[in-house]
This record gives structure tokens, sequence and C-alpha cells, in this order.
């Protein structure tokens, strides 16, 4: 049975991910709300557990708007996870954020409607803050790496999360690009259901392309 003290941090990513542990073994986790995206892999970086659940399954199964979120998080806190490492793709919605630019989030507008994005669904009801989304300690840990690697970072962004699976028309790009700097399809409902169970949560934000506003 794995010790779940030892399982401090969480990874939500592409299956690329798995080639950093060493020591894996796969653990299914049953949740309230069904299954994960996949089986969770239990690894170790630098004598470190970690926790990797690829968000969109192995075989990219789910697409962005039927990912089970929920699951996903819950899974996490049931292994007793308290800080998540969310890289995403990102297109940039700025001149100035180029692609291969990494962009470490500290706001969202979630531009979502279809997906189930709370654990307060009653009796039991609770009243969150989204004013500072994201963690702090995770996001300034991440700038200084970046910094140190000589990655080109922005230490601050507005990301803008769509429904999917479709990309924006270029009118609404050119609407999002008045409101955010990237936009994306994966990072809500992950970070408000990660603040609801009191993870700590950072988005990673690798820019791939400029937005088809900015084309």
């Amino acid at each position: 049975m794995t010790n779940n003290k030892q399982i401090k941090i969480g990874v939500f990513g592409g299956s690329g991910f798995y080639e950093f542990l060493k020591k894996t073994k796969e653990i299914q986790i049953k949740t309230p709300f069904g299954a994960p995206s996949d089986k969770i892999t239990i690894g170790e970086y630098q004598g470190r557990k970690i926790a990797f659940l690829p968000r969109h399954g192995k075989r990219h199964q789910y697409p962005p708007h039927k990912i089970p979120y929920r699951a996903n998080l819950w899974a996490f806190k049931k292994l007793g996870v308290e800080r998540i490492i969310a890289p995403t793709a990102v297109g940039s919605l700025k001149p100035k954020i180029k692609p291969g630019d990494f962009v470490i989030s500290d706001q969202f507008i979630n531009w979502t409607k279809k997906r189930e994005d709370t654990f307060f669904n009653g009796p039991k009801t609770a009243h969150i803050s989204s004013a500072d989304p994201f963690c702090s300690v995770l996001r300034n840990l991440a700038i200084k790496t970046c910094k140190n690697l000589k990655i080109p970072v922005h230490s601050k962004g507005t990301i803008v999360i769509i429904e999917g699976p479709r990309f924006s028309s270029r009118a609404e790009s050119r609407f999002f690009s008045s409101i955010a700097d990237i936009i994306n399809m994966t990072a809500y409902p992950e970070i408000i259901l990660a603040r609801e169970l009191e993870i700590c949560y950072a988005n990673i934000a690798l820019v791939t392309d400029y937005d088809v506003g900015l084309q």
C-alpha cells in the first residue's frame, strides 16, 4: 500500500512527463465522481514521491470539455497531495508573449459553460475566494527556476479558458486579447476545484503559437 503521507506533489500533464519518473507503479483510485482520466502513476524524482495523471488520458481519449476534473482532483486529495503543478499548452493573445515562452499565470477568466466545477452541490455549501487563485509559493518557485534555466518566462498573466474542443473565431480571439494574455481549454475548473480541496495549484503555461486573432 502506498504511503499517502509521502506523496505531497501531484502533476497533471501530457504523457511525456513519464520519462522524468523513476521506480514507477500505477494505481487505480475510486472517487464519488467516477474514475479519473486514467490510472495514477506514482514515481520518484530526485528522491521525492510524485503522483502523475495525464489529464486527457494515456490515449488522449478525453477532449477538454469531457475530462473528469472532479474525479482527478479528488483522487489527488485522497492520495495526500498538497501541491499540484499543472503544465498546459496555451495560445498567446499578446504579441510580446511569444511561442516558446512560459507564462506563470496569476489570474484566470472562466469562459466555459458546461463543466461541473464544484464539490459543493448541497446540502453542504461553501463559498471560497477566487481573488488570488494560484499558489504564490509554487508560482515564485516556477519563476525562479525558469530564470535559473534561462527559459523565457512571464512572471504573471491572465489565462482565459474556453470550452473547446473548437478553437476561437478571429473575432472571439480579438475580444479575448482585450481581457486576457493567454488562452487554453483545461485550466478551469482544475484551479477552482483545487482551491475547494485546499490544495495549492500552479499553472505553468507553455506558449505553442499565437492565437488566430494575432495571425
